[in-house]
């Protein structure tokens, strides 16, 4: 049995902008990534493996401390959301170029009925969040023995 989690976006200002994004997309080629990018100014890239007991989210949170991170669960969607907070350093000099992203983010996941969520863990490491999502003992594959008469 397969488990799906589908990313969900947070609402923003730009929904309808997006909308009609999608409607030329949709008019004249798709790139198929864009409809699951998230409103947030930067996101953390995620990745989601399931093996028999469980479901592992893994998101890349380089720069981000661990405190500024918060993991909840609510009517089965999973919300990753911190901020990434901008390192001050000596900026006397001129600046040739600033490219890493600040500030907050979000990420959302629907979660599957299948799942059991007063069992979800979470821990930080070298920048690497782990959700673990336990799967019910119900949804586990079990064997049944075959007797022979």
């Amino acid at each position: 049995m397969s488990l799906f989690i589908t990313s969900r976006r947070p609402l923003d200002p730009f929904t309808n902008l997006r909308r009609l994004n999608s409607a030329l997309d949709e008019a004249f080629g798709t790139w198929p990534a864009a409809e699951n990018l998230p409103a947030s100014p930067w996101f953390p890239a995620c990745d989601v493996f399931e093996d028999k007991d469980a479901v592992k989210l893994l998101a890349e949170l380089p720069g981000v401390r661990p405190e500024d991170v918060k993991v909840s669960v609510e009517n089965n969607l999973l919300t990753i959301r911190g901020e990434k907070q901008q390192q001050s350093g000596d900026r006397s000099g001129r600046v040739h170029s600033f490219e890493r992203s600040y500030g907050q983010f979000e990420r959302s996941f629907t979660l599957p009925s299948t799942i059991d969520p007063d069992r979800i863990s979470a821990s930080f490491e070298h920048g690497i969040l782990t959700v673990t999502i336990p799967k019910a003992e119900r949804v586990r594959p079990r064997e049944i023995p075959v007797s022979a008469h």
